[in-house]
């Protein structure tokens, strides 16, 4: 192994500072002597310083592990690191020995700086450095001062081992308090790696509460957008039927005044059939009062005709006396027995004529009056017909709008739509 790192140390200084060079990582990297020197702590460590700042942080993790080294046997033993923990860096968590040591229970100082240099820290930035200052160490105040050194991880090993020249000269931390502060931290981080902040129960707790709540307010956001879904089809159906009600309501309507349409119109033809039959009635009163008049006549006419013939008679028999008397008292002559028998047969003549004139006339009265007489009889049947359908008309009009007015409050608009459905197709109770 040692003959293995001599040679390394022999064959690659000059390669790795070429590449060194070459890659800009060198920052104030000097190589004093061309030719490699034995002695030099820097050249005797795997691996090599390559810069000036590592061979401070050589020289300071040296210190280091003088400090902890209480037996000066060349290594840092287990009990060696958790009585430096405990005393030097005042501090109860011995655990923190498991991160230096894993299973390495004897660490040299070349160990020491190998570890170092594969550590996290050793690779900060300036700006990582900046926030460690701010946020772990809390000494604000002194950021300026390590913006104008240019602090990095690699130059933490010189804090840690508490250089008074470097944090009093070049840092200007004068504090004590603050120098111990600063050389506590930066050996924490140095040897046990990056921090890492305590645990925070309260935090948990809060974080554990927020997630709580948060799945409670889904659940309840759920529940609510579930719950307000269904109100929503429920009143979209309370809707839909209540649109539906409506038109039913309108259809309703439209049939009622359809009715009452068909009603005026009805009454309309009603009250016109009533005027024409009362017209029709008035007519037939006066073709049965001129029948009447004419019946009146016709008897008259009779009547005088009896009279005429009674008359007649009469004469007759006074004529028959005054022949007989004439006869008694004196003889007429032959001529004028003829003429007065021919002027007895012309007036016998003229009076069968007469008498079969009037015999006539009185047949076709008697005729026309038992002809008037019939149609007077048909045209009075036909009336009161008329007059007896009509009153049946009226009567159940007048039933039908009483039942209408007693069964409107219980059936509404459903029963006067039944009601003109039934009228309308000729339904009788």
């Amino acid at each position: 192994m040692l003959l293995l790192s001599y040679f390394l140390l022999l064959v690659f200084p000059a390669a790795l500072f070429a590449a060194a060079q070459s890659a800009g990582d060198l920052h104030g990297f000097s190589l004093p002597h061309t030719s490699f020197d034995p002695t030099d702590p820097c050249m005797v460590v795997t691996p090599p310083c390559m810069s000036e700042a590592d061979r401070y942080s050589l020289e300071a993790l040296r210190n280091i592990h003088q400090m902890m080294d209480d037996d000066q046997d060349g290594g840092i033993e287990v009990e060696e690191s958790v009585e430096f923990i405990i005393e030097d860096m005042k501090q109860q968590q011995t655990n923190k020995h498991s991160n230096l040591h894993r299973e390495d229970q004897h660490i040299t100082v070349e160990e020491l700086w190998r570890g170092w240099k594969s550590s996290q820290v050793h690779n900060w930035t300036q700006e990582e450095v900046l926030r460690w200052l701010k946020d772990f160490v809390e000494l604000p105040q002194y950021e300026k001062n390590f913006k104008e050194f240019k602090v990095t991880g690699n130059t933490l090993p010189r804090i840690a081992a508490n250089e008074p020249s470097f944090l009093s000269g070049q840092l200007k931390v004068q504090d004590q308090r603050d120098k111990q502060k600063l050389n506590i931290k930066a050996l924490d981080v140095v040897l046990f790696g990056p921090p890492t902040r305590p645990h925070n129960y309260m935090k948990d707790l809060l974080l554990i509460v927020s997630v709580v709540m948060g799945i409670g307010g889904c659940w309840f956001a759920q529940a609510q957008n579930k719950a307000s879904k269904v109100h929503i089809a429920k009143m979209m159906k309370d809707l839909e039927s209540l649109q539906s009600a409506e038109q039913s309501l309108m259809e309703l309507q439209e049939q009622l005044e359809r009715a009452q349409e068909e009603k005026r119109s009805v009454a309309e033809e009603k009250q016109s059939l009533e005027e024409k039959m009362r017209d029709e009635i008035m007519g037939a009163q006066e073709e049965a009062h001129r029948l009447h008049e004419l019946r009146q006549g016709a008897v008259n006419e009779l009547s005088r005709l009896r009279y005429a013939e009674e008359e007649l008679e009469q004469v007759r028999e006074v004529l028959k006396q005054a022949e007989k008397d004439m006869q008694a008292s004196w003889t007429a002559s032959e001529a004028l027995q003829q003429w007065l028998q021919l002027t007895h047969e012309v007036e016998v003549q003229y009076y069968n004529v007469k008498k079969h004139s009037a015999e006539l006339q009185l047949a076709t009265a008697k005729e026309e009056k038992e002809l008037k007489r019939k149609e007077a009889l048909c045209w009075g049947l036909f009336m009161w017909r008329t007059v007896h359908l009509w009153i049946k008309l009226t009567i159940k009009s007048l039933r039908q709008k009483m039942l209408y007015l007693k069964l409107r409050p219980a059936y509404g608009s459903a029963f006067i739509a039944g009601s003109r459905l039934s009228d309308c197709v000729g339904f009788q109770s």
